[in-house]
């Protein structure tokens, strides 16, 4: 099918010229400046730009070169942050996995990349070893442990030393404490990488098969790193809370990018775990936040979570999954503060689209939707429908994104990559629409689109109406076969602690709200819904356990 050509949209004049690399963001912070704040301690830049250095020239005399991969499997650590920097210093690409990845996972996507090395937590060694037999030289393998850098080994969140003892010889706080070889790794800068070159290898998350390695360039790095700290006022006095996974796209990016694009200082505590992350933000008065609105859900479920909590943060933004406007408004009336929204996804280096900081946020009064906020500076978007051709304002169809922030692609994948990238615009899977002043609206994802009885139903909106219901923690909606309908609606919640859900009350609020065709004909109570790592609950899922009989009939 020939697509008709998209029109030119306004762009910034110099936004596809940018030939700054990541690598000199960090640079050009603020060397004595607060760097990294983990738990009870704090590294300088100067000392990151140190310690990265140690690690580069132990890679560099490892045999990792230009182009490299070097795999991680860290959590929000600062031996993440030093892997990444040493790795870019030999314009070598970053491959962060999840560290949660089993021996088969790991396996999959090691034999995809093929790293030269790998830096994992001890608890991972021997899983880490296994799955890289025959891929990785077992000597460039090094571990590490959440339980240095810090002296208070908080049990809620750090884990325990395992039972698994790796080789001393083999931990990286070794080469980080060992004095640098004269002429070591200053002289890998001469190699330092260009602003097209691949600087991180972002596996997407995948339902089936194996999921794509998405690279994104040093530019798409910067770009967005810059466009982050300007949108959110960041300078070396912000202090942003990692509570994003480093190993994911909005953790990399909007966290540990825009800091060294503002020279501002990152709190981290290992993982999220909301008791900790609570008394993490009464401790270090972070300025600036951005998670899954999961997240917030679950530091407002908590009953001793009070206002006092996020006094100190200026602005509080959620991403990588819709929002429901009642959840919104229950957040700001209880702690006094408003999420903002955002839109994002791998393949666009995290977000194209933000809230203004301040202000009201429209909600569509048709399909309920909080809107996703604005283009960022010299990203253009359109709204296309099913042949490709733009959509005027309202007009419901895919949106399509061009700009410095999209990849280049998907790793040894050129099918995958031609079918996303088209004439220089990333497809990206969503549904929504543009108004007249310039608001973006996501209506759903067209893959999770359900078909009643010929009806188009978008799980998120039934999804808004189950939020708007007291006691309704979470929601999550799909769509399941019937032989009537074709499909029908299903929809997963969770309640708020304490709480027991009625649920002829919850059915009656969905019909008063949705068209019959929309309201779930079964409402299944579960005590958690499944997520990503980055808290986005899994639809996914949700409907693979529908289909295996899961739950049972009551």
């Amino acid at each position: 099918m020939n697509h008709p050509p998209i029109p030119e949209t306004p762009s910034r004049p110099d936004a596809h010229r940018d030939p700054t690399t990541a690598l000199s963001l960090f640079a050009s912070a603020n060397p004595a400046g607060p760097a990294i704040t983990y738990f009870d301690q704090t590294l300088t830049y100067a000392a990151l730009d140190r310690l990265s250095d140690r690690l580069a020239a132990w890679l560099h005399a490892h045999g990792v070169r230009r182009g490299d991969r070097v795999a991680t499997l860290l959590q929000n650590t600062p031996q993440f942050v030093v892997v990444a920097l040493a790795t870019w210093k030999l314009a070598a690409i970053v491959v962060p996995l999840n560290p949660m990845y089993r021996v088969p996972e790991l396996a999959r996507l090691f034999a995809d990349c093929r790293p030269s090395a790998v830096v994992c937590h001890d608890d991972q060694w021997a899983a880490a070893i296994e799955a890289s037999t025959g891929i990785v030289d077992p000597a460039c393998l090094l571990w590490t442990s959440p339980r240095e850098f810090q002296s208070r080994d908080d049990a809620r969140v750090v884990p325990a030393p395992p039972a698994v003892t790796a080789p001393a010889s083999q931990a990286l706080a070794a080469v980080l404490a060992a004095e640098p070889v004269v002429g070591g790794s200053r002289a890998t800068r001469a190699s330092r990488p260009a602003a097209n070159e691949i600087a991180v290898l972002l596996y997407t998350s995948g339902t089936t098969g194996l999921p794509k390695g998405a690279m994104l360039t040093h530019r798409n790095l910067v770009f967005n790193g810059r466009n982050c700290a300007s949108h959110f006022g960041l300078t070396p006095d912000s202090r942003i809370f990692g509570i994003a996974p480093l190993f994911h796209v909005t953790g990399l990016e909007v966290q540990m990018v825009a800091a060294f694009a503002a020279g501002a200082s990152l709190v981290l505590t290992y993982r999220f775990q909301p008791a900790v992350v609570l008394d993490a933000f009464l401790e270090h008065r972070p300025t600036f936040v951005i998670g899954a609105i999961t997240v917030f859900i679950a530091l407002m479920n908590r009953p001793d979570t009070t206002r006092a909590h996020f006094d100190s943060l200026q602005h509080i933004f959620s991403g990588g999954a819709p929002i429901a406007p009642a959840v919104v408004q229950a957040f700001e009336q209880r702690f006094g503060r408003a999420i903002r929204s955002s839109y994002g996804m791998t393949e666009l280096t995290a977000p194209s689209h933000l809230a203004p900081n301040e202000g009201y946020i429209p909600v569509d009064p048709a399909s309920g939707a909080l809107s996703i906020g604005r283009l960022l500076p010299g990203i253009d978007a359109i709204v296309v429908d099913d042949t490709g051709a733009p959509l005027g304002p309202r007009g419901i169809g895919e949106v399509v994104v061009r700009g410095p922030s999209v990849m280049a692609g998907y790793w040894g994948k050129p099918d995958e990559t031609a079918q996303a990238l088209r004439d220089g615009w990333m497809h990206t899977g969503d549904v929504g629409f543009q108004d007249e002043d310039g608001w973006y609206y996501l209506i759903d994802r067209k893959k999770d689109m359900i078909s009643a009885s010929g009806f188009k139903v978008w799980p998120r909106e039934v999804e808004d109406v189950l939020y708007a219901f007291a006691g309704v923690r979470e929601a999550g909606v799909v769509g399941a076969p019937d032989a009537y309908r074709g499909e029908t609606v299903v929809a997963f919640v969770s309640a708020v602690d304490g709480v027991t859900l009625d649920l002829a009350a919850l059915n009656a609020h969905c019909r008063e709200r949705l068209a019959a065709y929309k309201c779930p004909a079964t409402i299944h109570v579960i005590a958690e819904l499944p997520k990503t790592e980055t808290g986005k609950i899994t639809r996914a899922v949700l409907a693979q356990q529908l289909k295996s009989g899961w739950p049972p009939a009551p």
